[in-house]
């Protein structure tokens, strides 16, 4: 860390060179104006202390120059002629401090390291935001076909709104990145954006996580907890996996939305917040309320919008649009160059079924950069993926009746000649009906069924 003196005494310079030196910095001394600039040009300087008059020259119009070289410089000002217009005058130009002479050395230590430390916060923080911003690039809803921006139209009409967000679609479709997308796109951005995974939290715990508990609330309470409603205050809180919420917490849930307060466990005070709820299920939360699984009036309350994701298999025109964005994306992550995918890939790709729909395709893309030096071959990680999901569906098949058994391997096997046939003609149509000896009204419809 390196230091520059800006003092026309030759005393001065001298004793403050000899303290920052025993204190570990390296220093560079001036007692001239135009050697403080030289210095400032030629140096890696850190910080700079700068008399308020060097001779007959302006200290603060050396500290203008020297902002204009370096404007993250840390300038103190240091004078024997206090004055509060000449304080103000500095602070304006970007001085960082202003200290007067006699110099108290143990002051004037700790206010450059409390300076230095200021600044390096600072940058830490600028470099937390770039890389926040970097994470919301990345998950931005990419998509091109018109099931998807139908979607993201209506969420574009409620996104600035206290609406209740349903989101609802198959694991990995996408559910909790347009929870993002709408929190960072509307007038909550500048909130907090908090998730709950309500599967993954024990049904004991459940209040607490969710609304807090007061010191002493249950054994190992040991001091007050904000729960994830309060964390959320001024922005979103994302309730995943609604479904597996126990009946409890849906309850007191119910009273939050509609009262929007509510106790901490264990305690009596009521807690205001002013939040955005956004819930998502991979669930038929009709089907949970017939089986007495969830609430009813719980249910109307999060389903003021619904937002219902298609699987990835039904909107093919995504796929290419996905799988370029994230082959962008990993080969800036890893620092490799610009990457394309095979035509073969992406014919096999628009043919595969994407059990595990867009999480699946980001995964698979992100082991073929991994593992490529040059353009990515998917097709043998998309036969590995084929085949691990048809080793998945053996058991369940064997539990069947046996009527019932055939027709389940009937199926898979027309699934699988078909998707062959549409890979040997390029996904072809016509030609693919041909090989098959069907019409291709017939393909059409087949294609329909299994979801192709």
């Amino acid at each position: 860390m390196r230091i520059l003196i800006a003092d026309d005494e030759t005393g001065i310079r001298s004793g403050l060179r000899t303290l920052f030196e025993r204190n570990g910095f390296a220093v560079s001394i001036a007692g001239e104006y135009d050697e403080a600039l030289r210095a400032v040009r030629e140096e890696e300087i850190q910080i700079a202390l700068l008399d308020i008059r060097l001779g007959d020259r302006d200290g603060v119009e050396l500290l203008k120059e020297l902002k204009e070289i370096d404007n993250e410089l840390i300038c103190i000002m240091i004078t024997g002629y206090g004055s509060i217009q000449n304080a103000v005058k500095a602070m304006k130009e970007g001085a960082a401090d202003y200290l007067l002479k006699p110099l108290d050395n143990a002051k004037l230590l700790q206010t450059v390291k409390d300076r230095l430390q200021l600044e390096q916060l600072k940058a830490q923080n600028r470099q937390l935001k770039s890389e926040l911003d970097s994470v919301r690039r990345q998950d931005r809803f990419v998509h091109r076909s018109p099931e998807m921006a139908e979607i993201i139209r209506l969420a574009d009409k409620v996104k600035s709104t206290r609406a209740t967000v349903l989101i609802s679609g198959e694991s990995g479709s996408g559910k909790e990145v347009l929870c993002r997308y709408i929190h960072e796109t509307g007038n909550r951005r500048d909130g907090p954006l908090v998730g709950v995974n309500c599967a993954a939290i024990a049904d004991s715990l459940m209040l607490s996580e969710l609304f807090g508990h007061e010191k002493g609330a249950f054994t190992g309470a040991e001091v007050r907890k904000p729960g994830k409603f309060e964390i959320a205050n001024g922005g979103t809180l994302f309730l995943d996996e609604i479904g597996d919420m126990p009946m409890e917490a849906q309850s007191k849930l119910l009273r939050v939305i509609e009262e929007g307060s509510f106790e901490r466990v264990g305690g009596t005070r009521k807690v205001e917040v002013n939040i955005r709820l956004v819930a998502a299920t991979n669930q038929d939360l009709p089907g949970l309320i017939g089986a007495n699984r969830f609430r009813e009036d719980l249910f109307y309350r999060l389903n003021v919008v619904r937002l219902e994701i298609p699987p990835l298999r039904q909107r093919r025109e995504d796929i290419p649009e996905l799988a370029r964005y994230f082959t962008e994306l990993f080969c800036r992550q890893y620092g490799k160059p610009s990457a394309a995918i095979t035509p073969a890939s992406l014919q096999a790709m628009e043919i595969y079924r994407w059990p595990g729909n867009v999480r699946e395709l980001k995964n698979m893309i992100n082991q073929a950069v991994l593992l490529s030096d040059g353009d990515l071959d998917l097709k043998p990680l998309i036969e590995a993926a084929r085949h691990y999901s048809a080793s998945k569906k053996s058991p369940a098949i064997e539990e069947k009746p046996l009527g019932d058994q055939v027709a389940d391997l009937q199926e898979e096997h027309e699934r699988r000649r078909i998707e062959e046939a549409l890979s040997n003609n390029q996904y072809n149509r016509t030609a693919a009906a041909k090989e098959l000896g069907i019409t291709r009204k017939t393909l059409f419809n087949k294609m329909q069924k299994y979801g192709l």
